[in-house]
């Protein structure tokens, strides 16, 4: 028992020795270690989990939500999670790690899995990630306007650049001005 807690003891102040030395490079221009991009996964996946599996989906199939979701996704998403048919911009090429492109991931089948997709769309949108550059659009936006940028990003994986263009063309054409004044903030 005593040679493990030496042991332990000894991996403490190594590891002190070497994080005080600025060893590990915190540059967005540097990738993590794959142990770190591994524990990071690990935990950020784990903690979303852990939030958002008893949170009650509410009806998200309805045009209303669709275009709600649309709007805000295009004025508050799109710089670093792009949509189909936009290039890269500045902002999201520069970012550490890179946001994901949800347009680009495989569309589930499995109702199970787009409850917990959407559990968790709306978790991360509300309370951001740390570290991440993801905002906790909860501070700014009610529940209603999360849980349909929720559903709609639920939704990018099957359009096409032309059906983003059509369905943000038609939310902004029945939509309100962006200034969340709706939202209890000016």
């Amino acid at each position: 028992m005593r040679k493990i807690a030496i042991l332990l003891i000894a991996s403490f102040i190594l590891a002190f020795i070497a994080l005080d030395s600025g060893v590990y490079n915190m540059a967005a221009t540097e990738k993590h270690w794959a142990v770190t991009e591994k524990i990071i996964a690990w935990m950020r996946d784990n903690s979303i989990e852990a939030r958002a599996k008893d949170l009650q989906v509410p009806s998200l199939n309805n045009e209303q939500i669709r275009l709600k979701g649309a709007e805000h996704y295009n004025a508050m998403c799109t710089a670093c999670h792009l949509a189909p048919g936009l290039k890269p911009t500045e902002l999201s090429l520069g970012l550490y790690p890179q946001a994901p492109k949800f347009f680009e991931r495989t569309p589930s089948k499995d109702p199970n899995e787009k409850l917990e997709r959407a559990r968790a769309y709306f978790w991360v949108i509300k309370n951001g990630l740390k570290m991440t550059a993801m905002p906790a659009w909860g501070l700014s936006h009610d529940d209603d306007s999360i849980w349909a940028m929720a559903a709609f990003v639920l939704e990018l994986n099957a359009m096409t650049p032309e059906q983003y263009r059509q369905i943000v063309q038609t939310a902004q054409d029945n939509s309100h001005d962006h200034t969340h004044q709706d939202h209890g903030h000016e």
